[in-house]
C-alpha cells in the first residue's frame, strides 16, 4: 500500500536535519564547549571539571552525590573527574566521619584561590554569545524548563 504524497513530504520535512531540535542543541553545546575549552585552558581545567568547581565555590565540603545531583552527574562519571581535580590540588576527597560510604569533597588553598582567576570566564562567555542580556535570561529559563521536561518524561 503506497502513501499519500502529503504524508510522504511531511515525514520528509520532519527528518530534515536543520528541522531538529536536538541537533540545534548539540550543535550549540559544541560551540559553547570549544569556546570554553580556549578560555580554560589558561585555569588548566576542563570543561566537566569547570563545572565541578563552580558548584564547589558556590559550597565547599559536600559529598559526591551532592555534586552528582547539581551537575546531573553520576558518581561513576564524576569520580575520574574529583581524582583528576586531586592530583592537580585542587581539593581532597576524604571519607565522611558520620557515614563512611559517603566522599566529602573539600577545596584545597590552591582550589580557592583559582575561583579569582575563573571569574573572568563568565563574562568572556557573554561577550561571545553577542546577545542582549534580555535575551540570554529568558533562553536560559527556557532551557532550564526543556531540561526539567526531558529529564522528567525520560526513562532509564
Amino acid at each position: 500500500m503506497a502513501t499519500k504524497p502529503a504524508t510522504d513530504a511531511k515525514a520528509a520535512r520532519a527528518l530534515k536535519l536543520g528541522n531538529q531540535l536536538c541537533f540545534t542543541l548539540y550543535s550549540t553545546s559544541l560551540a559553547m564547549t570549544k569556546l570554553y575549552r580556549k578560555l580554560l585552558a589558561e585555569l588548566e581545567l576542563t570543561y566537566p571539571q569547570y563545572l565541578v568547581m563552580l558548584v564547589l565555590w558556590e559550597g565547599d565540603e559536600l559529598t559526591v552525590s551532592q555534586i552528582g545531583e547539581r551537575l546531573f552527574l553520576d558518581s561513576a562519571t564524576l569520580t575520574p573527574l574529583l581524582k583528576r581535580l586531586e592530583a592537580a590540588g585542587l581539593l581532597t576527597r576524604e571519607r565522611s566521619t558520620q557515614d563512611e560510604r559517603q566522599v566529602v569533597i573539600r577545596l584545597t588553598r590552591a582550589g580557592k584561590a583559582l575561583q579569582a582567576k575563573a571569574a573572568q570566564v563568565p563574562e568572556s562567555i557573554f561577550c561571545a554569545a553577542d546577545l542582549p542580556k534580555e535575551q540570554l535570561a529568558p533562553l536560559k529559563a527556557q532551557l532550564e524548563a526543556l531540561r526539567a521536561n526531558l529529564h522528567a518524561n525520560a526513562t532509564d
